[in-house]
């Protein structure tokens, strides 16, 4: 045993003097690679992963459970011999590494879920935590994953525990505990909200969410110092036609004294980058924007990396730079970071606030300043989740304790601490709710819906926090004001298990009246920073507009710090729900036509039905619920915005949509038009008809964006290819034909080309009489592929001018608007209100 022991000393030590000697860059003190649940030793490119029987003296478990797969196929990355084996932990068990030299270290944690015996990893659900930081919680991993961490060590072992999560287990493929170097991070970033220079990252853990190499190829860890992976940003590109890359200067690049060096970033990051597409018109302005998925409620550390291998000369570019809505590098000059050198790496580091949103944008544009040359980049970026007051990065509120062979003292430390703390906890929360509930029998729980004026003479200041009494206008004269004590019994205190959706805004819970009736609950998360914009416009909006095909707004509650919104209960949910991502049973296509023209109805009301138009700038299929009978209706107006003034043909505003919806002229211009919501519109129709996500970044490149990959479909009149398995066979080719050209319409590059909402709407009118000129054998479509003639209803169409007697019918119809608003409430109000 103790000449294995030195044997195995002498590898460590003559690897680390072949880095050393051989290797650029940092030289870790302390590195432990295992390749767990694997019998030998195992080699990935120059670098030696040591067996798990190796690595079994630093682990602590209690059944030896070791598991290996004969797939070849789990991935392409040159590490996809890590995923062959694992190690399966039952109970709780922890790895603990000697470190011998506290700060900084890197931790890679490799996953992928393969079936082994009686064990199926995709089932297994399981927290990894140090004995400071939580890093990961109720994790289910269900593809090839690797987690990457950086955590800051203090004392002399880092302690690895993998706990199992309900009755489950856990297991892992492969770790590395890496010395990472200090000056990697430092306490040089500044704060975006509010602003000034942030403190206390070096005591942060951070975890690794996206690491990009702007305009150039993929990164493996044996092409970077530091063993990190950069990927190319074309999948995170929210327009791709709006950038071009640049990536010819990669032997170019300086790393200048006190700066970036090559741990920072590699060459190939410095001397690639992504840029404007301006195609040589100096005079443009639009933005190159990325969009990342983010966890709510986590402060993220970004690093910008810029070497300016754009301009031909010092001092000639200036541009801004974006994060969500703020602008953190305006009127930015490359060249005062270098001194006026070209080619020469630097890199800019910020923090952001506790994210109110589950998507990150960094964007970058031209400065407006006058004689600045109109151009913009960004050669690299990496962005990192901060842990959170709890020393957490998975919203868990507490480190469970390590599984160690501590003193009899150390256990009954811990197992007081455990017992006594949550006791004390028990005992406060106890005190705290029935003081809560006797403070609520003071005031009373009134069932009464206040009536307040919202135009004239008097406004209503709202009590939230984030309002700072801001005062709520609307069109109409009357809105309805619900006690916070109605919603908790609605929603029975707020049930987690009565959640029926989660948005920007918040969470969606199903709530029931005490005389019955369903509604649809909207609280409001208290960190969101644009919860109170969104809460007054919905109520704005759907104060102003009644409609057959618009969600009705029941009332509102601003009590207590909280920003609720009721409205009618859609017991069918979403149209998206119905399509992908669910259990639930197929659309038919006539379904599918007749929600498709119910949206387009609300949406044609909304651009039409008020002397001003009103554009609901967030279309997309989450945002069209159903009722209990299919009926559509377009839902989510926080984002909702008034259309241009008579003698106006655009508004000019911050870019605001869902990502892969988002109309691209409106992107490049931050000019909004109803024609932006025709965009979007046009996205649904195709989403509607393939029935996949709009943006899927797990399939090939050209299949990313729905939009653009079946448009190239539908020009070469071969949309019958793409579409959802579940109608083929079930639309007639008039049908399909007209549907798929009013989709490709409303795509067209410029506003200007698209048709109006009232052409769609015909349109799609129109296509489903041409599924319905064969009635007699389908009883679910009532139609038939084979080939008729148009019923007289179909030949009779006359549409010469855009629009149509059946459009301005339908308009007449539900367009309830000219109705008094005290009727329109009269019906809506319940026992609670008067």
């Amino acid at each position: 045993m103790m000449v294995w022991r030195v044997f195995k000393i002498l590898i460590w030590v003559l690897f680390i003097l072949y880095l050393a000697c051989f290797c650029k860059g940092f030289t870790p003190q302390d590195m432990y690679l295992v390749d767990c649940g694997s019998p030998s030793d195992t080699k990935v490119g120059n670098t030696t992963y040591i067996s798990d029987k190796a690595a079994s003296e630093y682990l602590s478990t209690p059944q030896e459970i070791l598991a290996s797969t004969s797939s070849n196929s789990i991935t392409s990355s040159s590490d996809s011999q890590l995923y062959q084996t694992a190690r399966i932990f039952t109970g709780t068990s922890s790895y603990k590494f000697p470190i011998t030299k506290t700060g900084r270290v890197w931790i890679r944690l490799y996953f992928f879920p393969f079936v082994y015996n009686n064990y199926n990893l995709s089932s297994a659900n399981f927290s990894v935590s140090t004995q400071k930081n939580v890093l990961l919680g109720d994790f289910a991993p269900k593809n090839a994953t690797m987690k990457e961490f950086i955590v800051n060590v203090n004392s002399e072992d880092l302690i690895i525990t993998f706990a199992p999560s309900n009755n489950s287990f856990a297991y892992i493929n492969a770790v590395e505990v890496v010395s990472a170097p200090d000056s990697l991070i430092t306490e040089d970033a500044s704060s975006i909200s509010p602003s000034g220079a942030f403190n206390g990252l070096v005591n942060q853990a951070i975890e690794t969410v996206a690491r990009v190499n702007m305009g150039g190829p993929l990164l493996s860890f044996e092409n970077d110092t530091l063993w990190r992976t950069w990927v190319n940003d074309q999948a995170f590109l929210v327009s791709a036609s709006s950038a071009s890359t640049n990536k010819s200067m990669i032997g170019s690049v300086k790393y200048p004294d006190g700066g970036a060096t090559e741990d920072i970033a590699p060459q190939t990051v410095y001397g690639t980058c992504t840029k404007m597409n301006s195609n040589g018109d100096s005079s443009i302005n639009f933005n190159v924007t990325w969009q990342f998925n983010v966890d709510i409620g986590f402060q993220y550390f970004l690093r910008l990396h810029f070497c300016d291998i754009v301009s031909t000369v010092a001092n000639e570019l200036l541009l801004n730079v974006y994060v969500n809505s703020w602008n953190v590098a305006q009127d930015f000059d490359p060249s005062s970071k270098t001194f006026g050198n070209l080619a020469t790496a630097f890199y800019m580091d910020y923090v952001t606030p506790l994210a109110s949103n589950n998507t990150l944008r960094i964007s970058i544009g031209p400065s407006s300043r006058s004689g600045a040359y109109s151009d913009a980049f960004l050669n690299g970026l990496e962005i990192l989740k901060l842990n959170n007051s709890m020393g957490s990065l998975s919203g868990a509120v507490s480190v469970p304790s390590s599984f160690s062979q501590g003193s009899k003292k150390n256990v009954g430390m811990i197992v007081g601490l455990s017992i006594g703390v949550p006791l004390a906890l028990l005992m406060v929360l106890i005190v705290f709710v029935m003081f809560r509930r006797k403070k609520q029998e003071r005031l009373g729980h009134s069932k009464t819906w206040i009536p307040i004026s919202l135009n004239g003479g008097i406004s209503h200041t709202m009590g939230s926090k984030y309002s700072n009494g801001t005062t709520v206008s609307a069109a109409s004269n009357l809105s309805y004001r619900i006690p916070f004590a109605a919603v908790l019994e609605a929603t029975n205190d707020f049930d987690e298990s009565w959640v029926i959706g989660i948005g920007g805004f918040g969470k969606v819970y199903k709530g029931v009246l005490n005389d019955g009736t369903k509604v649809a609950i909207k609280r409001g998360n208290p960190r969101s920073q644009q919860g109170l914009n969104e809460f007054r416009t919905e109520i704005e909006m759907l104060s102003q507009f009644r409609h057959r095909h618009l969600v009705s707004l029941i009332g509102y509650c601003d009590e207590k710090n909280e920003m609720i919104l009721i409205y009618e209960y859609m017991e069918n949910g979403t149209v998206k729900s119905h399509l992908y991502g669910s259990d639930l049973p197929s659309l038919s296509w006539k379904q599918r036509l007749e929600i498709c023209i119910g949206a387009a109805r609300g949406l044609h009301y909304l651009h039409t039905g008020s002397a001003k138009a009103i554009i609901h700038r967030d279309v997309k299929s989450a945002n069209i619920l159903l009722d209990e009978n299919f009926l559509a209706k377009v839902a989510d107006f926080g984002l909702s915005k008034s259309g241009p003034e008579v003698d106006q043909t655009h508004v000019s505003t911050a870019v605001k949509g869902s990502f892969g919806y988002l109309d691209p002229e409106y992107f490049r211009r931050q000019q909004l038009t109803e024609k932006s919501d025709v965009y979007s519109f046009g996205v649904v129709l195709l989403e509607v008809l393939c029935a996949r996500p709009v943006i899927d970044p797990t399939l090939p490149r050209e299949m990313v964006n729905l939009a653009e990959w079946a448009v190239k479909w539908q020009k070469k009149a071969q949309l019958d290819q793409i579409i959802d398995s579940n109608l083929v066979g079930k639309i007639r080719p008039d049908s399909l034909r007209k549907y798929g050209e009013t989709a490709e319409k409303c795509l067209a590059e410029y506003g200007v080309d698209r048709p109006s909402m009232g052409d769609v709407l015909w349109n799609l009118e129109y296509a489903v009489q041409l599924q319905e000129v064969v009635i007699q054998n389908d009883p679910e479509e009532n139609s038939t592929n084979a080939i008729g003639e148009l019923s007289p209803k179909v030949n009779n169409f006359n549409h010469t001018d855009g629009t149509s007697s059946v459009v301005e019918m339908s308009r007449v119809e539900d367009d309830l608007s000219g109705v008094s608003m005290s009727r329109v409430f009269s019906q809506l109000v319940k026992s609670e209100g008067r």
